[in-house]
């Protein structure tokens, strides 16, 4: 069983579908951001995110993975990821983490960002702001000959720096044909560890930072994951590949 572990070199043609897909969840992301405003609610942006999504000759990539029952997680204050869009209200003052898949011609797309509802306090923005630079130093790592764990140190050191708890039960990942594959790629971990970063791989990087401890649980829904403090966490994800001299950015 030595080949669990493979991490796959995508060809350019490859790496074209997966940076479709990706087009296409960047512009899902950017459509939601207008319409996310106190009043709305988060079945509301779903559903909005799944007509686009098909609009554009694509599938939703989580909807029905796993079992997951939407196209997008929203995952809102205390909420980490993963969750389950419903008639819940958005109101002013929270932050609203939004990750969204989609399949374009057998690949995937994976991109989260996290948003402000209408004006959000001083502290809820700095923890996006920091989450945010997490994921820049983190891709600024992702380089042939590097190490996965040089990309997990550069989150975990800036959060941590802030203050700040990173999340260790959740983590980014290899993306292609599958939303996830080899390598798991935590948010923290020590530099020069793991597998051996290379052209031609391709990655979903997603920091996902608490303003207080990393300790999470799962809600009685099966998925939503919160803080167990019950204080704000933000979350954000670009797909990446790496080309020979550095990471390209699918996302943007």
């Amino acid at each position: 069983s030595l080949n669990t572990a493979v991490i796959h070199i995508r060809s350019v043609s490859e790496i074209k579908k997966i940076s479709k897909a990706c087009q296409i969840v960047k512009e899902t992301l950017e459509m939601v951001e207008d319409l996310i405003s106190p009043g709305v609610t988060t079945l509301e942006l779903d559903s909005e995110a799944e007509k686009f999504i098909i609009s554009k000759g694509a599938k939703p990539g989580f909807k029905g993975l796993y079992g997951f029952p939407a196209t997008l997680c929203v995952s809102i204050n205390d909420e980490v990821v993963h969750g389950i869009p419903k008639d819940r209200v958005l109101k002013d003052g929270e932050i609203i983490s939004v990750d969204v898949g989609s399949i374009v011609d057998g690949y995937y797309g994976d991109h989260a960002k996290s948003f402000t509802v209408g004006q959000v306090e001083a502290e809820r923005k700095k923890l996006m702001d920091v989450t945010r630079e997490c994921l820049t130093l983190a891709i600024e790592q992702a380089v042939p000959g590097n190490r996965i764990g040089d990309i997990s140190d550069a989150v975990q050191v800036k959060a941590e720096s802030n203050g700040y708890g990173v999340v260790r039960e959740l983590v980014g990942h290899g993306i292609g044909t599958k939303l996830h594959e080899e390598p798991q790629i935590p948010n923290f971990g020590k530099p020069g560890t793991g597998p051996i970063i290379k052209t031609g791989m391709c990655f979903a990087i997603e920091p996902m930072i608490n303003m207080g401890k990393p300790e999470v649980y799962t809600k009685k829904d099966g998925w939503t994951v919160c803080t167990k403090d019950g204080l704000p966490s933000a979350h954000f994800e670009h797909t990446i590949t790496i080309t020979e001299t550095g990471a390209k950015i699918l996302t943007i």
